[in-house]
């Protein structure tokens, strides 16, 4: 009788010990159907945490489906920077998770999703784009049903996202501007993964559009040989914003893909011209008749 209690007591003491470890962590890959945007779910076993939440409601309503299928509590929705087709869906996932946190790595790109959702709503969009979601329509005295991204969407203090029942996810919000005016990379130690967002195309033609100028693609061509040598000891798999998942291999054809950019859009006569270049350069490259467009349409005067 005694040994069974004391094997009966050990198992249990194993069991507990098994339940207090923290459950390694997995990511799922969302590859939205527009602008081939990702978003990726978190999950530990316990509880889910979401980055970046697709461009349209309907993408953004298929995410929540397999959010759901998890059958664990979405603790987080962090959004990686200020572009619509990174925040868009958060609307509805605040609609169907309430008590998910919305949150930002900082008050920057706090205030551009902010500045965003008001330019879309005010027909800053692309004729290959839809106008801004009317959830996302920032709250105010004549749009009181609007969303309220002043108490919704929360700073993150300290950089670390960490999960309830382990699972740290490491952000890294210093980079000057680039593909957007402040952006957001995450790595994961248990995973060895590093979330590029839009730092990271992988055979999607890069977003070169709106505001982007010569300095911003310098400054994103260095960002990406800063990440390369950081990142080359650890050999992580990178998750970019745009496009399947590889390897830090990316960043090298990222650079030749800016070269080839600048020269082509600095000779180019028309943008036609400039659009044909690329195509014939990058021809299974996704995203010609949007991203491609109009960025040549930015740069060919």
């Amino acid at each position: 009788m005694q040994r069974f209690l004391e094997i009966l007591l050990a198992g249990a003491a194993f069991t507990l010990a098994a339940q207090a470890r923290p459950a390694g962590l997995d990511v799922e890959v969302y590859a939205g159907g527009f602008a081939s945007v990702n978003s990726f779910i978190f999950s530990n076993g316990q509880s889910l945490a979401v980055l970046d939440t697709q461009r349209k409601t309907a993408e953004a309503k298929k995410l929540a489906e397999r959010i759901r299928a998890k059958q664990l509590p979405l603790e987080y929705i962090l959004i990686s920077h200020g572009h619509t087709d990174h925040f868009t869906g958060m609307a509805w996932l605040h609609h169907e998770f309430p008590e998910a946190r919305i949150v930002v790595a900082s008050e920057a790109i706090k205030r551009d999703i902010k500045a965003y959702a008001i330019y879309m709503d005010s027909g800053g969009q692309t004729g290959a784009e839809p106008a801004l979601d009317p959830a996302l329509r920032p709250k105010s005295a004549q749009y009181p049903e609007g969303f309220d991204y002043e108490n919704l969407v929360h700073v993150l203090p300290g950089g670390t996202l960490t999960l309830r029942g382990g699972g740290t996810l490491e952000l890294t919000d210093t980079y000057p501007a680039t593909e957007a005016p402040h952006m957001t990379t995450v790595y994961s130690p248990q995973l060895n993964a590093l979330f590029a967002a839009d730092l990271g195309y992988n055979h999607v033609h890069l977003w070169l559009g709106d505001d982007i100028d010569s300095g911003r693609i310098a400054q994103w061509r260095a960002e990406l040989l800063k990440l390369r040598a950081r990142y080359a000891p650890l050999a992580p798999r990178v998750y970019p914003g745009h496009g399947a998942p590889t390897d830090i291999s990316l960043f090298d054809a990222m650079v030749r893909y800016l070269d080839d950019f600048t020269r082509v859009t600095s000779h180019a006569a028309s943008a036609d011209q400039a659009a044909q270049q690329m195509r014939m350069l990058y021809p299974d490259y996704g995203e010609a008749d949007f991203f491609l467009k109009y960025s040549v349409m930015n740069h060919v005067k």
